[in-house]
């Protein structure tokens, strides 16, 4: 019997559990045993932006009316009849909210594989790749819950960065982020932070009044500014807008005070998933939605594969140092299992009362 999470398209807060009797594997593909994944506002930023970005698009729940929201974490090989992946082996990756997904594997080698399922075929292919964790050079057992947790998030944090940068700061003084307690946020608050004295830009965060204390004390933003006081932040200087909130309120409160000195604005989440909006009408740049895997591949195709994987490396390793610091860590590990653990978790990202010190690793079924 395989379990999954799923969730109603049109009303992120009515859920189920989808059981369907595990179907016999047809040759070339494998089962895999999903025993480790993270679950943060990332994750409800894919619900909220399912239809647009296609996330709903990877693990179809066979009813379009529902869907089962991606998460990133760990996974054995349960079963297997694809030549070069063998039973007991472990992968990183992209997963369904289930207990074991079967995928069909293709380009199987010493680092891993690419999931060929027909679906999945025309989806970015980054989310598609498969991580066997005896090979990977950012793996380590005791890294498991940090590398699901900030991996992907610290990944676009990175391309984030790089993307600004290549582009000059779009002419910009001040650097506005709304969100910026989450993990995503913060991690393009770090790479900011190795680029003070060099880059021209000042990093503003802007976050609620219950987060500022945390966020200041993470030490990455030249400035924390609680939402209420976003109209006494001076505004005479050229300014670009990060947005991983999707506030749309917010939003337009941003383009209103800078007008026509908002040199670029960039939306990337949903955390306040139910203050969604476009951004029509407003003074200003026209939001422009960052695309993760497109700065990726730029990168990739001007430096290498090689040297893009390097680059990240370094610079990840560089932050989790920073995260995982025993006199003052950003982030604490709470691993549980089991539906109620996933459902009570998942309604707390909902309504946003996970503390943001915190991330919570999960799995469908307890250990054993």
């Amino acid at each position: 019997m395989t379990t999954t999470f799923v969730v109603d398209r049109r009303d992120l807060r009515s859920t189920r559990w989808l059981d369907r009797p595990a179907s016999p594997l047809a040759d070339g593909a494998v089962r895999m045993r999903i025993n480790r994944f993270a679950l943060t506002s990332n994750n409800v930023t894919y619900a909220a932006f399912g239809e647009a970005m296609h996330y709903w698009d990877f693990f179809p729940t066979g009813d379009p009316a529902t869907g089962c929201i991606p998460v990133w974490g760990f996974a054995d090989v349960a079963e297997s009849r694809c030549h070069g992946v063998k039973p007991g082996e472990r992968f990183y990756g992209y997963w369904p909210m289930a207990d074991e997904v079967v995928l069909e594997p293709a380009r199987a080698g010493a680092a891993g594989f690419v999931d060929a399922a027909a679906h999945r075929r025309e989806l970015p292919g980054i989310y598609n790749h498969y991580l066997r964790c005896a090979a990977d050079p950012l793996y380590r057992t005791e890294d498991e819950s940090m590398l699901a947790l900030l991996r992907p998030l610290y990944t676009t944090s990175f391309l984030i960065d790089d993307f600004l940068a290549d582009n000059a700061w779009f002419g910009a003084q001040t650097l506005l982020v709304s969100s910026a307690s989450s993990k995503t946020a913060y991690g393009l608050g770090f790479c900011l932070s190795q680029r003070r004295g060099s880059a021209p830009v000042t990093s503003l965060g802007l976050t609620s009044a219950g987060n500022v204390a945390f966020t200041r004390s993470l030490g990455c933003w030249d400035e924390v500014v609680p939402y209420d006081a976003l109209d006494r932040v001076p505004c005479e200087r050229p300014a670009l807008y990060v947005d991983m909130s999707g506030d749309a309120a917010l939003r337009a409160a941003v383009h209103r005070r800078w007008q026509d000195r908002l040199t670029y604005s960039c939306s990337v989440g949903g955390t306040h998933w139910e203050a969604l909006g476009g951004g029509k009408g407003l003074p200003g740049p026209r939001p422009v939605l960052f695309f993760a895997p497109a700065q990726g591949k730029k990168r990739a195709d001007e430096w290498g594969a090689a040297e893009f994987h390097k680059r990240v490396a370094a610079s990840w390793h560089a932050f989790l140092s920073t995260v995982s610091s025993a006199s003052s860590p950003w982030l604490t590990v709470v691993e549980r299992a089991g539906r109620d653990a996933v459902e009570s978790t998942y309604v707390a990202l909902l309504e946003g009362t996970v503390p943001a010190a915190e991330g919570r690793v999960l799995a469908v079924r307890p250990a054993g």
